[in-house]
Order: C-alpha cells, then sequence, then structure tokens
C-alpha cells in the first residue's frame, strides 16, 4: 500500500494589520526566537518609515520589492555519470516568496549601525527600484542558470534514456 502523498496546508492567518498572508509569512520569516511581538513591531515601524521617507503606500512598496527580488530560475546540483552538473530549473511558488524574503532580511541584516527596522526598510526601497542586495543576488542566481543553460538539455536527454 502506498504512502499518502503529502499536502500544502491552506489555512494561513494573514497580519495583524493589513490581513494579508504574504506580511504574515514576511513577519514569520522575520521573527528571531519565537519574538513574533518585536517582529511585528520592526515590520511596522519598516513600513512607517517607507511612508516617511517615499511618501508612497508601503504595501505597495513591499509588494514591489517582494516581485522585484522573486527568482525566476535556479540551478540544482546533479550527479550524472561521476560529475557533479549545475542544472538551472524554474522555481516553485512557495520557494520563490521564500527565496526574496529571505534575501530582503539577510541583506538587512548584514548592514550594521541602525536599528532593524530603519535597516529593512531601506532594502525594501532599494529592491522596490531594482537596487541592493536582494536584487543583486537574484541576478547572480540568474547568470549562473544562464552560464549553466547547456546542462538543462543534457539534463532532459540524460532523464529521457532507456537503459
Amino acid at each position: 500500500m502506498r504512502k499518502q502523498g503529502s499536502y500544502k496546508r491552506q489555512t494561513r492567518r494573514g497580519d495583524p494589520m493589513h490581513n494579508r498572508v504574504d506580511m504574515g509569512r514576511f513577519i514569520n520569516y522575520l521573527m528571531l526566537e519565537g519574538e513574533k511581538s518585536v517582529a511585528e513591531k520592526n515590520f511596522y515601524k519598516a513600513l512607517d518609515r517607507i511612508k516617511e521617507v517615499t511618501k508612497d503606500d508601503p504595501v505597495k512598496v513591499f509588494e514591489k520589492a517582494l516581485s522585484n527580488a522573486t527568482p525566476l530560475l535556479e540551478v540544482v546540483s546533479k550527479r550524472i555519470g561521476g560529475a557533479n552538473y549545475q542544472i538551472p530549473r524554474e522555481v516553485r511558488p512557495e520557494r520563490q516568496f521564500f527565496l526574496a524574503t529571505h534575501w530582503i532580511i539577510a541583506a538587512a541584516r548584514s548592514k550594521k549601525g541602525k536599528p532593524i527596522a530603519e535597516r529593512l526598510a531601506e532594502e525594501f526601497i532599494a529592491a522596490a527600484k531594482n537596487e541592493g542586495s536582494a536584487i543583486k543576488k537574484k541576478q547572480d542566481m540568474h547568470r549562473m542558470a544562464e552560464a549553466n543553460r547547456a546542462f538543462a538539455s543534457l539534463m532532459r536527454s540524460y532523464s529521457t534514456r532507456s537503459y
């Protein structure tokens, strides 16, 4: 008898202020050591800072930053015939969100000297303008996938071969 397949949970709560699932997930990724209230406070301070600096809707800046930082391609290491190849492939939507948020958060945490809310706001603004560390990380990943595009056909031909 076969094992039951895994499934994706659909019941996710949004953030308390805007009731948006993507913001709630971002807050959860931002959270350290179970301190959700601290993560929420820092996130909302960052949104307030965005509003002060850009005079624009912070939710739109957040959406734009995430969409700009979202990768389309990634490389996966496959061992074929004793050699490791970096095979490019498309990124699943759940993983796209995960990578974009983690790159933005990592870029904000890597900067020093200011409170995390200000650093996060700066990174959101930079990502919304297609600048910053998170965008550079995305471009590096796309460049790597583009450089290894020849191996994509190798993977297809290898997997369809019958022995």
